[in-house]
C-alpha cells in the first residue's frame, strides 16, 4: 500500500461553478444540487509503468476511466469520517496506463445535499494525487472540466429528506457522446478553477478508505428477460430481478427523440425514493443509469413504439463472499436463514444500512444485529465494515460526551439512548472484539465509550435515571420502559467492564462494578412480581422485551426462568429488531425447542412471503430491514454452538443446542479460519463431525439427554469416553462433565465424535 505522503494535488471543479471562495454557488437562494461534472486530463508517459497509483476525493461520487476503459464503478465513500473531514479513495491504476498518451476522465456526482447517511461539504470539487514510477501526476487548473449538460433534475415527487441522492434525469439530446476516449475533442472544454490543497476547507482532512471498492458482478439479464416486450406498448412492465440487490439500470433502444422513460423499483413508493428518468436522442442509443437503487424488480414505462433492443442491470455491493453456511433438518429454518443473509448483503455499501432504499441510514441498534449475522455469515472482509461504523459513531461524538445515531448525518442529531447503550456495550463493541480480536479499535474508542457512560447516572433506588434524546426503544407497544433503560445499561456496563479488563484500565474497574452491583442488588427487588419483570407504574401487558434484556444481562437467575419461559410463549410485542434478543434470551434458558418455534410462529409471514428479504415490521414497514435477521446468528452460535471464548477465536466452544433439529451443518468463518461443522442428532447415537482451524483451542461440548446416560464416546474412531472415565488419546483432554455436556479439549485437525446412550 501506499505510504500517505502531503498532498500536492489542487481541488478542482467545473469552471461554470467557478466561485474563488468556498461557499457553494448559489442560485435564487438555493444550493446547488444533483451536479454533474466531467474532468479530462492527458498525460504522456515514455514507458508504461511499473507502480502507479492515486489518491482520488470528490464530494460525492466519481466513476473513473483511463484510455475509454472504466476502471472505477461509483468511487468515493459519502461524508464523513468525522464531522468536518472527507474520504478518499487508493486506486491501483499500473494496468491501465500505457507507453505513449494516456487520457483520463472522471464523472463526478455532487449530492449538495445532507442525508441520513452523509454529510455534504458545501462545495463540489474533486482531487486526483497520483505517484507515477516515482513522478507526480496532480490535478490542477491544467486539467478540462465542464458541468456536464445532459444530467439534472426529475419533476416532483423528490426523494425523502433522509437520502443525500437525487433522482436523477439524463437527457441524451445534451449528452458528450464519448467523451471519456482518447479521441474526443476537448480543445473547446475551459480550464478547472482550483481551490486549494488538502486539508483546505470544505473538505478538510483526508482519510483512507477503509473498506473494498464495490464488487462489480457485470451486466446481466432479468430474469423474465424473455417475456420483457420488443416494442414497448406504453405501458408500465416489470423487469423481475433474481433477488433483492443493489442496480443500475441498463437499456439499449432505438427510438426518435425527446421520448422520456422512467424507471423505478417495487421499492420505490416508501418514502419516496429514487427514481430515474431518460430523454431519448434520435436513433440506437445505450444508457445506464448511474444512482442505484434497490428491489425485486425494475418498473419501466417507455413511450409506446420505442423498440426495445436490450434491458439488463449491473449488480453492485459490498466485496464480501458468503463464507459462513447453515443448513439443517427444517426448511423454515433454512428458507428464514437465505432472506436473512440476502436482507444483510443488500444493507451494505458505504456503511451498514436500515433499509436500502427510504433512509439508508447507519442507525445503531441495527448495526448491532448486523454485525452479529456478519461473523457468521461474511469473510473478513465484512469486518472492515464494522470498524468502520464503530470509529465513525465514537469520532461523531459532541463536545458534550453525547453520542448519536446515525451516522455520517448531516440532517440529524438525536441520541436515541438505548441504541447507544447497546451499540457501545456488550452485543457492540465487545462482540466486534470478541469475534475479531481487533484490539486497538477498542483501545481508539474506550475513552469515548467511558465518556458516554459516565453521562448517565445511577439514582437513589440504586437503579439507571432516564437521559434525554429520542426515546425510541423499539417498534410496537407494550413497552416497560425502566426495566428496558436499566437491562441495556447493565449490559452497557458489562461490555465497559470487559473492554476496560482487557485494555488494563484496571483503575476504572472499581466504579464499573459498582453500579452494576448497585443495579443487581435493587433490580429484582424492584421489578420482579413472582411470575414476571414488570415496573411497578407499568400499566401495559407484560413485555416480552424486559424478560429477554433480564436474561441476558444476568440479572434474572436460574429460578425464573420457568416463569419467564411462560412469559415468552404467550407475549408477542417485540419487533423483529428486538426480537433478536427474546430469542437469544430462549437459548441461554436452555429451551431451544421455545426458540425455534417462536421464530417461525413470528417470522411465518415473512418467510413464506415472494420477498427474499425480510421486513422492518411484522405487517408493514420496508421489505429489506436486516435487523430482523438475528437467528441467522442464534442458529449457528447456540443452534451449531459455535462461538469464541477468547478474543480472535484463540479458545472457542462447540456446545450444540439442537433442541428439535436432527441435522444440522455449518461453517463458521472466524478469523483463524474456517470452523466445518457436522451434527448428527439420531435416538441412540450423538455425532460431530468438525474441522478446526490452526492456532486454536476448541471446546466441544457432547450433549447429554433427559432420561438416558451417555455409555461411550469415540473420538476419530477410538474410545475417549465409556462408562463415565475418560481415556487419553493424542490432541484431546477431557474437561468436565456437566448437567449438559460431556467436555473435551481439541487441538487443530478433523475430529469425529460419536457417543451412544443407554435409553
Amino acid at each position: 500500500m501506499q505510504a500517505d505522503t502531503e498532498w500536492q494535488a489542487s481541488w478542482i471543479g467545473a469552471a461554470a461553478d467557478a466561485d474563488e471562495a468556498t461557499p457553494p454557488k448559489m442560485e435564487s437562494n438555493k444550493e446547488v444540487t444533483n451536479q454533474w461534472s466531467c474532468f479530462r486530463k492527458t498525460i504522456h508517459l515514455d514507458n508504461a509503468p511499473q507502480q502507479a497509483v492515486v489518491r482520488i476525493a470528490v464530494d460525492s461520487k466519481y466513476w473513473l476511466w483511463i484510455n475509454g476503459e472504466m476502471v472505477v464503478f461509483e468511487g468515493q465513500l459519502k461524508r464523513g469520517p468525522t464531522q468536518e473531514d472527507t474520504y478518499f479513495d487508493r486506486v491501483d491504476l499500473t494496468k491501465h496506463l500505457q507507453k505513449g498518451d494516456n487520457t483520463i476522465a472522471v464523472l463526478a456526482w455532487y449530492f449538495g445535499k445532507h442525508g441520513f447517511s452523509h454529510k455534504s461539504s458545501g462545495k463540489a470539487g474533486f482531487v486526483f494525487d497520483a505517484e507515477v514510477d516515482g513522478k507526480r501526476l496532480l490535478s490542477d487548473q491544467s486539467w478540462k472540466s465542464v458541468l456536464h449538460p445532459a444530467f439534472g433534475d426529475t419533476g416532483e415527487p423528490h426523494p425523502n429528506v433522509r437520502l443525500s441522492e437525487s433522482n436523477i434525469r439524463f437527457d441524451a439530446r445534451k449528452d458528450f457522446a464519448g467523451w471519456q476516449t482518447p479521441g474526443f475533442d476537448d480543445s473547446g472544454w475551459p480550464e478547472a478553477v482550483a481551490y486549494g490543497m488538502p486539508p483546505c476547507g470544505p473538505w478538510n482532512r483526508l482519510v483512507a478508505r477503509p473498506i473494498p471498492q464495490w464488487k462489480d458482478f457485470g451486466l446481466n439479464d432479468y430474469v423474465n428477460a424473455a417475456e420483457l416486450p420488443v416494442v414497448s406498448d406504453g405501458k408500465m412492465f416489470r423487469a423481475k430481478l433474481p433477488y433483492n440487490a443493489q442496480v443500475t439500470p441498463y437499456l439499449k433502444i432505438e427510438a426518435p427523440a425527446g421520448q422520456t422513460i422512467g424507471f423505478q423499483t417495487d421499492n420505490y413508493g416508501a418514502g419516496p425514493n429514487i427514481r430515474g428518468e431518460y430523454v431519448t436522442r434520435a436513433g440506437v442509443q445505450e444508457y445506464e443509469s448511474l444512482g442505484w437503487v434497490s428491489g425485486h424488480e425494475v418498473q419501466f414505462t417507455i413511450p409506446a413504439g420505442i423498440r426495445i433492443l436490450g434491458l439488463k442491470y449491473r449488480e453492485t455491493g459490498y466485496d464480501t463472499e458468503f463464507a459462513g453456511s447453515f443448513e439443517c433438518d427444517d426448511d423454515f429454518l433454512n428458507r428464514y436463514r437465505q432472506k436473512a443473509l440476502r436482507t444483510l448483503y443488500v444493507n451494505m455499501r458505504d456503511t451498514f444500512m436500515d433499509c436500502p432504499e427510504r433512509e439508508r441510514a447507519q442507525w445503531w441498534g441495527d448495526v448491532v444485529n448486523l454485525l452479529g449475522q456478519s461473523f457468521y455469515a461474511l469473510d473478513s472482509n465484512s469486518t472492515a465494515l464494522v470498524k468502520k461504523g464503530i470509529l465513525e459513531l465514537m469520532n461523531w461524538q459532541r463536545d458534550s460526551g453525547i453520542i448519536g445515531s446515525p451516522v455520517p448525518a448531516g440532517n440529524w442529531d438525536h441520541e436515541l439512548p438505548l441504541q447507544m447503550l447497546n451499540s457501545v456495550g456488550y452485543y457492540g463493541f465487545w462482540n466486534y472484539y470478541l469475534y475479531s480480536g481487533d484490539i486497538e479499535t477498542i483501545r481508539t474508542v474506550y475513552p469515548r465509550v467511558k465518556r458516554y457512560l459516565s453521562l448517565w447516572q445511577i439514582g437513589s433506588d440504586g437503579l439507571v435515571v432516564h437521559r434525554g434524546g429520542r426515546r425510541w426503544i423499539d417498534h410496537g407497544e407494550h413497552k416497560d420502559v425502566r426495566i428496558l433503560y436499566n437491562g441495556w445499561y447493565y449490559l452497557a456496563l458489562k461490555g465497559q467492564l470487559n473492554q476496560a479488563t482487557a485494555l488494563g484500565e484496571d483503575a476504572d474497574l472499581p466504579g464499573i462494578k459498582a453500579r452494576m452491583m448497585s443495579i443487581e442488588q435493587n433490580f429484582n427487588k424492584t421489578f420482579w412480581t413472582g411470575s414476571a419483570y414488570r415496573s411497578p407504574d407499568y400499566k401495559g401487558e407484560t413485555d416480552d422485551r424486559a424478560q429477554a434484556l433480564a436474561v441476558l444481562a444476568g440479572l434474572a437467575g436460574p429460578d425464573k426462568y420457568e416463569a419467564i419461559r411462560k412469559v415468552l410463549n404467550t407475549e408477542y410485542h417485540s419487533s423483529p429488531y428486538m426480537e433478536k434478543y427474546v430469542g437469544e434470551a430462549l437459548f441461554v434458558m436452555r429451551f431451544e425447542e421455545d426458540a425455534i418455534a417462536r421464530t417461525k410462529k413470528r417470522f411465518k409471514k415473512m418467510v413464506e412471503s415472494r420477498y427474499t428479504t425480510l421486513w422492518e415490521i411484522w405487517d408493514r414497514g420496508t421489505r429489506n430491514h436486516a435487523w430482523g435477521g438475528g437467528m441467522l446468528t442464534l442458529l449457528a452460535q447456540y443452534g451449531a454452538g459455535v462461538a469464541p471464548d477468547t478474543p480472535g477465536y484463540a479458545t472457542y466452544h462447540v456446545l450444540p443446542q439442537m433442541g428439535p433439529l436432527k441435522q444440522i451443518k455449518a461453517t463458521v468463518p472466524s478469523v483463524k479460519g474456517n470452523i466445518d461443522l457436522e451434527l448428527r442428532n439420531e435416538p441412540n447415537v450423538f455425532a460431530m463431525n468438525l474441522t478446526s482451524p490452526a492456532n486454536t483451542m476448541a471446546v466441544i461440548g457432547i450433549p447429554k439427554r433427559a432420561g438416558s446416560k451417555i455409555t461411550r464416546i469415540t473420538a476419530n474412531g477410538k474410545t475417549a469416553w465409556k462408562n463415565g472415565k475418560p481415556k487419553d488419546l493424542r490432541g484431546l483432554g477431557f474437561l468436565d462433565e456437566t448437567d449438559l455436556y460431556i467436555k473435551f479439549s481439541v487441538h487443530p485437525g478433523s475430529w469425529a465424535f460419536e457417543s451412544e446412550w443407554n435409553q
